[in-house]
């Protein structure tokens, strides 16, 4: 079930944050955007994703950005604003991995950097039932569960572009946007 895509910006770039309960979120969420859009999503993943042959292919045919921790994010912070720049779609986990009980993580800061540097708005989405379906060490996901998709407006954080970025503008931009994704949770 999909809820709210008519609040996906259909002729912009936009940034997708979401929660991250499954290994299947992105699939699911690309299910959706890309198959409507006809644009693919690029998400940005932890650098551990592409360390086994098969895993690598499978990340670099899907277009992920590797993120390198030793780095804090910064390199893949810059391909994903190039990326934006170039009209493509980025997508997000904020939470920085999936939840281990289907609850929402603290959200990390690298959406809200990502999008003040390129200046491009959140979409923000929470997917329901993704962890019922294949929670975290499940390997073989398990059916007839039903998911649910809901995506809220985009959110715009103009009114921070001309200013100087501190860890206070970060962390408030940061929780707005997990607001919006756990309330679209309920």
């Amino acid at each position: 079930e999909i809820n709210g895509f008519e609040n996906i910006p259909t002729n912009n770039t936009f940034i997708i944050a979401s929660n991250h309960t499954s290994f299947l979120d992105p699939l699911i969420v690309g299910s959706i955007i890309e198959v409507r859009l006809n644009k693919r999503i690029h998400y940005i993943g932890k650098k551990v994703l592409f360390r086994t042959l098969l895993s690598r292919i499978f990340h670099e045919t899907f277009g992920t950005i590797p993120l390198d921790s030793t780095d804090k994010g910064k390199s893949a912070l810059k391909i994903a604003e190039v990326c934006l720049k170039e009209g493509k779609i980025i997508g997000i986990f904020p939470e920085g991995m999936r939840s281990k009980n289907g609850n929402l993580i603290e959200g990390r800061t690298g959406v809200a950097r990502l999008s003040l540097a390129a200046k491009y708005p959140v979409v923000p989405i929470a997917i329901k039932g993704a962890f019922d379906l294949m929670p975290v060490g499940r390997i073989i996901p398990k059916f007839k569960k039903e998911v649910v998709v809901n995506v809220g407006k985009p959110m715009y954080f103009d009114k921070y572009y001309d200013k100087k970025i501190n860890k206070k503008i970060l962390k408030t931009i940061t929780e707005n946007i997990m607001t919006n994704i756990q309330g679209l949770t309920n």
